[in-house]
């Protein structure tokens, strides 16, 4: 679900409605234009005094958030657009009430625009992802490329030889890198390294290691992957699939400090595999995630459970 209004924020808008519409009329008029259901200002009883009738909206929409988050959003937006308040000046002390009128505008702001950011950017991700399904579901080989390059990856599923398993794995993942334009370069050694391989997104150079045994993938193993990446450009990230996962002590360890890998799981590939999500809006959405929180290890359940998937 997405980030809702603060405490903090929930007052000023309520003084903001107050301090902007003097009569009843006017703030009425302004909620119907911005709900997505005006009728739904029918519930409320007009009759009463405006501060109360403000209050009792506000909290309506605040408890329902699932329902009117983007009646919130746009009641703060466009309160947040007003610099003329000259509706004012004709009512008695009209100058102290546009004062009033334009500080509670200016609180709202300082306290809701984190939040209107936070949620632009959840719809644009939202928009991006739709429109990467839509293409998906519109392109009949890319489909059918997709489900071929799944069917040999469950092949693998039951396979005993973990080394043969584990190049067959990286040929996958090429086809899929190359499925999605990410221009990969197969597998290479460079002054003694071994990497599986190397793609390119967003101008942002991912060095890539997979890795498929019984164990979780732990801290030593990380920190050699880790060392791969840092000792290349500033502008290399690094992305290590582990299929069975990686120990919370590995992922703790190699999060802090200005991490330069993201982290993939065996239930992120089936999510791509089964087309609930691209694996460029994939890798982008653990791009985000990371540079804003710390966290390499965001699933795509966990973008589910956030809203975010």
């Amino acid at each position: 679900m997405a980030k809702q209004l603060s405490p903090a924020g929930i007052m000023a808008l309520k003084e903001a409605l107050c301090s902007v519409y003097w009569y009843k009329s006017e703030l009425r008029g302004f909620l119907q234009l911005c709900l997505s259901k005006p009728g739904l200002l029918n519930n409320f009883n007009w009759e009463n005094y405006k501060r109360q009738i403000a209050s009792d909206v506000v909290d309506h929409l605040v408890a329902n958030p699932e329902a009117h988050l983007g009646d919130l959003t746009k009641i703060c937006y466009e309160l947040c657009k007003l610099t003329d308040f000259s509706h004012l000046k004709p009512l008695d002390d009209g100058p102290q009430k546009v004062e009033k009128a334009r500080n509670a505008v200016n609180q709202l702001k300082q306290l809701v625009q984190p939040h209107q950011e936070f949620q632009k950017e959840q719809d644009d991700i939202k928009q991006r992802q739709a429109l990467a399904a839509k293409k998906l579901r519109e392109n009949a080989a890319v489909r059918q490329k997709l489900e071929t390059i799944k069917a040999r990856y469950m092949a693998l599923v039951g396979s005993e030889n973990a080394q043969s398993r584990g190049f067959e794995l990286e040929r996958v993942m090429y086809e899929l890198f190359e499925l999605f334009d990410l221009d990969p370069k197969a597998s290479f050694k460079n002054l003694g390294e071994q990497l599986d391989g190397a793609f390119s997104l967003e101008g942002t150079e991912y060095l890539f290691e997979a890795k498929w045994q019984k164990e979780l993938i732990n801290k030593a193993d990380l920190a050699v992957f880790s060392d791969k990446v840092r000792t290349k450009l500033e502008n290399t990230l690094g992305v290590f699939l582990s299929i069975n996962g990686f120990s919370v002590d590995g992922v703790t360890a190699h999060q802090a400090g200005g991490a330069s890998i993201l982290l993939v799981d065996g239930g992120d590939l089936m999510a791509v595999f089964e087309e609930r999500i691209d694996f460029t809006s994939l890798l982008l959405r653990k791009k985000r995630h990371a540079a804003q929180t710390g966290n390499i290890y965001f699933s795509y359940y966990q973008m589910v459970a956030a809203g975010a998937g």
